[in-house]
């Protein structure tokens, strides 16, 4: 027991812990507010609150609990609406009274998976939980050794042992530290991409599963639509939506939303194979900051189980402003605008995280992530956007001017990258979409030059270009129409499958092409420009057969 010397906001100070090291979780005053020690000098330790400290006085009393900052892991997750630190949203807020989750069962059934004598390595399943959400639910072993006891099949509660390998005993939920990641056998080099359902996205701009993509845009650009449409359409098996710092009445929306979808892939609630960790803006400070860490833990043990996740993080400039705020309460050295001189470091780690692996049971999983970047007045040079450019292979850069002009998904298609898109190729060559490399090199030629003759038609008009030039501007203008946007709010368009993509992009090329050689026969850009392509832009409104509409 310790106790309290200074209260500075979420930043205290305690004496009398001398076993607490770095890190070291640690409840403060009466009620336990939680902490984590973030300095030590002599016997006095500096710890950061994750709660209000309204309160909270010197003379307190503070325990430290002998661990790291922890996020519990079990059944309960999946369907789930959670705090920075993991804990229950349920009945927290008036905010979440019309929105709650699926109220979580106090036992869980329990199936055997080996029998009693069964040697066992890390990472492999001692059995399996029932009604957990839509995604099987594998209870593992952290450690490898030979099952000295099973539990026969039936309910228990998350907290009782139902096996024991070698001296440890296996339960349901388990605690793990937030900050270090989960460990795996290995990492794997093939990279197979995620289907966002996108077409800007999975056509110009993919990402494989495991990678690392940021969406950079200012206000009013459309970063959280398109966030949740990839929540929503991602042919990921779990998706993990964390609000840091955002409104809390989007994050309503967005549980809402989640709650009311039907999962084409299960039939089910779409909230079944989802968690959400909502730490709105009104939320204390340091919670933000840990909220990250928390939404990536949960990620590495869904994919420790073999599952593809996705971590949807909105916003991480959120982030990085708690981390600013705490390092100038702590009294840090500030660099750029302020921010702390470790953000670089913080960031990478971060997006480290992600990556396809094999797994310590065998299994092939990955982590996805995909962060938000809200830089202030649409700045693209400030610290945070400039920073996690360096630690991601995919960016999708929002546009004010698309978005104004009713563009949406509003991706600048100029300004992004994927630097896998040629690796990417060659797996959607294996794999039944042949010419797709060809394909988006076509499509971003054209594009790059009708932006070109777009300024050039500004200063001098469209008339006085020549014919093959206004065929260009029209061939962008096709693509941007017919291809690129796409409505969120359509039935039969708010998700484009892979084949749906390459069919669509394919019949606009083709009308591009015949255009072309009209010019080139002597065809006057009027009557080019004066045909009817209206049928051919609204393909994408018309339904092609099943699974049209969704992934299934």
């Amino acid at each position: 027991m310790g106790v309290l010397t200074r209260v500075d906001g979420p930043l205290v100070e305690v004496c009398g812990l001398p076993e607490a090291g770095m890190f070291t979780l640690v409840g403060l005053g009466a009620a336990g507010i939680p902490g984590e020690v973030v300095a030590i000098r002599g016997d006095s330790a500096t710890v950061q609150a994750y709660e209000y400290t309204g309160g909270l006085a010197p003379g307190d009393p503070a325990e430290a609990y002998g661990e790291p900052l922890s996020a519990p892991l079990g059944p309960h997750l999946l369907g789930g609406v959670f705090d920075g630190l993991l804990r229950p949203l349920t009945d927290a807020g008036t905010w979440l009274t019309a929105v709650r989750s699926a109220p979580r069962p106090k036992e869980w059934r329990f199936t055997p998976a080996v029998p009693q004598g069964h040697e066992l390595g890390a990472g492999e399943p001692v059995g399996t939980v029932e009604g957990a959400g839509a995604v099987p639910y594998a209870v593992l072993t952290p450690v490898p050794g030979r099952v000295t006891a099973i539990r026969p099949p039936g309910r228990c509660a998350p907290d009782v042992p139902v096996a024991s390998v070698g001296d440890r005993d296996i339960t349901l939920c388990r605690r793990r530290p937030v900050r270090s990641p989960a460990p795996y056998r290995e990492r794997l080099e093939e990279l197979v991409p995620l289907v966002t359902g996108q077409r800007v996205v999975d056509l110009l701009l993919p990402v494989p599963r495991g990678g690392a993509a940021a969406v950079p845009g200012g206000f009013g650009t459309g970063k959280t639509v398109l966030l949740q449409q990839i929540a929503k359409w991602c042919d990921a098996d779990v998706v993990v939506y964390v609000g840091c710092g955002e409104r809390g009445n989007e994050m309503a929306d967005v549980v809402a939303e989640l709650g009311e979808l039907t999962d084409p892939r299960t039939g089910g609630r779409l909230a079944d194979r989802t968690v959400v960790i909502a730490n709105t803006s009104n939320m204390p400070m340091m919670a933000r900051e840990a909220c990250v860490h928390t939404a990536m833990t949960v990620a590495e043990h869904f994919r420790d189980m073999g599952c593809d996740v996705v971590v949807i993080a909105d916003s991480t400039s959120r982030w990085a402003e708690a981390r600013r705020e705490f390092a100038s309460r702590h009294g840090e050295l500030p660099a750029e605008e302020g921010y702390p001189a470790d953000l670089a470091s913080a960031l990478a780690a971060f997006y480290e995280r992600a990556g396809r692996v094999t797994t310590l049971g065998g299994r092939i999983g990955s982590v996805t992530v995909i962060g938000a970047v809200s830089p202030p007045g649409g700045d693209m040079t400030e610290p945070v956007t400039t920073l996690t450019q360096r630690f991601v292979r995919c960016l999708w850069s929002l546009d004010r001017d698309l978005a104004y002009s009713r563009h949406y998904p509003a991706v600048s298609w100029a300004s992004s990258f994927a630097r896998d898109a040629d690796t990417l190729a060659g797996w959607y060559a294996r794999h039944g979409i042949p010419g797709w490399g060809e394909r988006r090199r076509r499509v971003a030629s054209i594009l790059a030059e009708a932006d070109r003759l777009g300024l050039l038609a500004e200063l001098v008009g469209a008339e006085s270009l020549p014919a093959h030039e206004r065929v260009a501007l029209l061939a962008g203008r096709m693509l941007r129409e017919g291809v690129l946007r796409q409505s969120a709010l359509s039935a039969v368009d708010a998700f484009s499958a892979p084949e749906r993509t390459a069919a669509l992009t394919d019949g606009i090329l083709a009308a591009i092409a015949e255009c072309e050689a009209m010019a080139a026969r002597g065809v006057p850009a009027e009557e080019i420009e004066g045909r009817d392509f209206s049928r051919l832009l609204r393909a994408k409104e018309q339904r092609a057969g099943p699974g049209a509409a969704g992934p299934g």
